[in-house]
């Protein structure tokens, strides 16, 4: 009997979801937090049934702005005011950091240099230099 291994391709088996943690911080008592506080209420519960994976932390905290931190497998973190936010949009900032790698963000505007050589004037060398001034 011979059994059947699967095909292995890179990237097509398993998909791993780069967000490990979300942390969510308000405050009871500042106005600011009033959409924050709705959306956990509200619509935490639906986003941690889709997204088992996701580890989600609620902590209070007092005197503050209400924040969203996203911890990611490389080690970094983003964080995101939520201030004012209504729970939509709140929502859709959830969705960013859960899709979002964890990765410094890059200019996409400036295109990088590429070069053949080590420096614009091509590699120095000491018989380029003016015979009279050595």
């Amino acid at each position: 009997m011979s059994t059947v291994l699967p095909r292995i391709n890179n990237g097509t088996g398993a998909y791993v979801l780069q967000c490990k943690k979300l942390v969510f911080n308000y405050c009871e008592r500042w106005g600011s937090n009033k959409g924050m506080i709705e959306y956990i209420k509200k619509d935490l519960i639906d986003f941690a049934k889709k997204n088992p994976q996701i580890e989600i932390l609620v902590q209070p905290r007092p005197h503050h702005h209400p924040v969203i931190r996203g911890y990611y497998l490389n080690g970094r973190d983003k964080v995101i005011c939520t201030r004012n936010m209504t729970p939509k949009e709140i929502s859709d900032k959830v969705n960013l950091l859960r899709d979002s790698s964890g990765a410094k963000m890059k200019n996409l505007a400036k295109k990088p240099v590429i070069s053949t050589t080590e420096s614009v004037r091509g590699i120095w060398s000491p018989f380029h230099t003016n015979p009279h001034s050595i």
